[in-house]
């Protein structure tokens, strides 16, 4: 089997435009840049179906010697269209519902991944998966474990709402007095 090199360059251009795109911050560009690699690959899957041939209808032959088509190349296309039709309405909806709240097609930076884009690698206690009780030189947990300010006994929550209610009742009596 012979693949044309014309088509595989231009499955090689679409896919390359395409993540090229996807790499933007623009949402529109986003999109752009998926149908264009989805149309790269489907042309891809399609030179990878072989050469023209007959059409799998039995007794319908156009082609003297050659075979037919294989149609599973063709149903991975139909495929990945629709699918790919669906995922472009559902960011184009989600581009419109982004450009109602900041009238802007620009994706900003997340505070949240600056913060952990910025931390040392060297320092094990700024770690996601730390807290302040661990070690800060070695990020490995201490004797004194979570630092809690609660507690978790349902007979302390008790003893303390009373202590309130109590406190609350003296307050009372005390401006009543006056």
């Amino acid at each position: 089997m012979t693949a044309d090199f014309g088509i595989l360059l231009l499955c090689g251009v679409l896919s390359a435009g395409g993540v090229f795109l996807i790499l933007d911050r623009t949402l529109l560009r986003v999109i752009l840049g998926l149908m264009m690699l989805s149309n790269g690959i489907n042309l891809l899957i399609l030179a990878m179906g072989g050469p023209p041939g007959n059409p799998p209808i039995l007794g319908r032959g156009n082609i003297e010697g050659a075979g037919d088509v294989d149609t599973v190349v063709q149903a991975l296309i139909l495929t990945a269209i629709v699918i790919t039709a669906g995922v472009v309405a559902f960011l184009l909806t989600l581009m419109y519902r982004s450009y109602q709240f900041t009238t802007d097609d620009e994706v900003e930076d997340d505070p949240e991944d600056t913060k952990v884009a910025s931390r040392s690698p060297k320092d094990m206690s700024s770690a996601p998966d730390r807290d302040r009780s661990d070690d800060p030189l070695t990020g490995e947990p201490t004797e004194l474990g979570d630092q809690l300010e609660y507690s978790d006994s349902i007979d302390d929550f008790d003893a303390q709402a009373k202590r309130d209610a109590k406190e609350a009742e003296e307050d009372t009596n005390e401006g009543g007095e006056k």
